[in-house]
Order: structure tokens, then sequence, then C-alpha cells
């Protein structure tokens, strides 16, 4: 025999929508923002309490005001899962020069890039931190569910199959997932210090990452010397070495735009 009331909560179940709802100080800085990177307005609404919703396709995004709302202090979060984030990612690169000058790589908002996360299931995915301290994370979906490892810990689906590139995968999930781009930083330099022999191909990615993050940290003096290793690097078969440098050096033209822009304010 049937049971009307779960059969009622499978139907509704299977045909909701959830939204995230998240805090920021100006409902309307974040509408100027957000419709820059592609989103469009759906509602708006300052009484009795600001609130606005944003749309692109099924990508809903609602923010409510809090006076006094203080971006360091956030700590709200969202995710969004698609086929390939890589589209979204050039969307909101695009958008975020558009209205900056530049691409953030510190500060609010700020943006990283594309990378395969271990402790994501291997998923490549990136993360947008809003106006507001907000962390939209994309993520490529998962094609079957991801699930925790031995005693409820974090399932870890590395690729690494040496020790530096092992530092690499820690080192995202520190300076990417977690916003740590110190300590990020910390776990390859030691890395690359042990590990002088290591393969081109992974000393490449190594040193194009680390000048990404003593970019978030202000740090121009490192991030110039990580580049210069790099650019001493002879090139390799595969094209990593020449893939990272690419990187690299957009990376650091990024930074450069950023205090040009800076400075000009």
């Amino acid at each position: 025999m049937t049971n009307p009331i779960e059969d009622g909560f499978t139907r509704a179940a299977a045909a909701a929508t959830m939204v995230p709802m998240l805090p920021c100080g100006d409902v309307d800085e974040l509408v100027a923002f957000w419709t820059e990177l592609g989103l469009e307005l759906t509602y708006r609404q300052l009484r009795p309490n600001p609130y606005v919703a944003l749309r692109a396709g099924a990508i809903d995004l609602h923010y409510y005001g809090m006076p006094g709302w203080d971006p360091e202090a956030s700590h709200s979060t969202c995710a969004v899962a698609v086929p390939d984030p890589r589209p979204l990612h050039d969307r909101f690169r695009e958008g975020l020069r558009a209205r900056y000058g530049r691409v953030p790589l510190s500060g609010f908002p700020r943006i990283t890039r594309p990378r395969e996360r271990a402790n994501n299931g291997g998923l490549s995915g990136f993360s947008l931190i809003d106006p507001a301290g907000n962390w939209i994370r994309v993520t490529r979906a998962a094609e079957s569910p991801v699930r925790a490892g031995d005693h409820d810990t974090t399932s870890w689906t590395t690729s690494a199959a040496t020790p530096l590139a092992r530092a690499v995968e820690n080192a995202v999930v520190v300076g990417d997932s977690h916003g740590d781009a110190q300590q990020g930083r910390k776990i390859l330099v030691g890395a690359l210090r042990r590990h002088g022999d290591a393969l081109p191909a992974d000393r490449a990615r190594a040193l194009a990452y680390l000048v990404e993050l003593a970019l978030r940290l202000h740090d121009t003096d490192a991030a110039h010397r990580a580049l210069a290793d790099l650019e001493s690097m002879p090139a390799d078969g595969d094209g990593v070495v020449h893939a990272a440098l690419r990187e690299a050096r957009e990376t650091l033209a990024q930074a450069v735009a950023a205090e040009d822009a800076g400075s000009r304010a």
C-alpha cells in the first residue's frame, strides 16, 4: 500500500528548486557586479528589507542586505555544478575585466583559475569571491556521487604520480579551496626545495602556481623569482613548460594591471 505523504514528498522534492540566499552590505552593488558578469536582475526590493534576485539559465543567486556587513568576516558559500566550468570562467573573467579593467587575484572580488581538486573527487573547478566576500564555487558536475573516504574523511582523488605533483595538489586544495595562499605557498616552496630532481612538467606547474600565490600575497619580488626559474627551464616535448610559462606571464600581467588601476583610482 502506498503512503500518500511519502508519495507527495517524493513528487515535491523532485520538482524543487533550491536557491542560495547570501548576505551583503549593498544589494545594488551586487546587482551591478553580477549583471556585468552575465546574470539578469529578476527581482529587487529595498523595503521592508533589501533583497535582490539574479539569474542566468538555471543559476539563481539571491542577496539580502545587512547593515555593517564585513566581507572579511564572510563564511557564506554556494556551489554551482555544470558540465564544464570553463565557459562560466571565461564569461566571468570577461565581465571582471570590463568592470575593473583587470581580473582581480586578491581582495573582493577575486577569481581563481579552473583546476582539478583532489578534495572534490578530482573534478575541475574555480571559485569566484563576490564583492561581499561570498564564495561562489563552480565545479564540474560529478558523473557519480562523490563519497567520503574511510572513517568519514575527505575522499582524495589524485592523479599525481610524483611527490612534487602531490604537493601541487595539496597547495591547490589549501590555496584555492580554503583560500589560504600563505600556507599554499609554504607547501610549494618546501616541495620545490626537497625535489630538485623533479620532472620538468611537475616543476613547471609548481612554479606557475607559485607565481600566482605570491601575487595573491602581494609579494611581487617572489613572483618574479619564480617566473625567472620557470623561464630558465628548457621546453619539454608535451608543451607543459610552455603552457605553464604562458599562464604565469598572464597572471603577472593581471597583477600589474591591478596595480596600475589602483594607482589611477
